[in-house]
């Protein structure tokens, strides 16, 4: 199985989960292929970032939604329409965990793989 990051960027963020306040997210689009079938996550990490040099993700806030699975293989074009909605997938699974993120804020510049 080979999985590949292929947008990844931290943010500001606010989130309180297992009773602790986290202050930052790294997001993620995630692409995983294994024996001719392609799968696509949209992934939110919330983590304390409790000083400025502070980024040690924890995945005990980490949320997660498959956005596309079939058979085939990566497609520019398809990774391209999946960032294009990428933000209202994460805002969602930000929403069920009664957390935001501020995409205005950015932490890191954005990482493509």
């Amino acid at each position: 199985m080979a999985t590949i990051n292929v947008y990844q960027q931290y943010f500001e963020a606010r989130c309180t989960a297992n009773g602790v306040e986290r202050h930052a997210a790294a997001v993620f689009l995630i692409s995983d292929s294994d024996c001719g079938n392609i799968r696509y996550e949209a992934a939110v990490s919330f983590f304390p970032h409790n000083a400025p040099d502070d980024y040690a993700l924890s995945y005990d806030a980490y949320y997660s939604r498959v956005l596309y699975e079939a058979q085939g293989r990566r497609s520019r074009k398809r990774e391209e329409a999946l960032l294009q909605t990428l933000r209202d997938d994460i805002d969602a699974l930000a929403t069920e965990a009664s957390a935001e993120v501020f995409w205005d804020k950015p932490l890191i510049e954005a990482r493509r793989g």
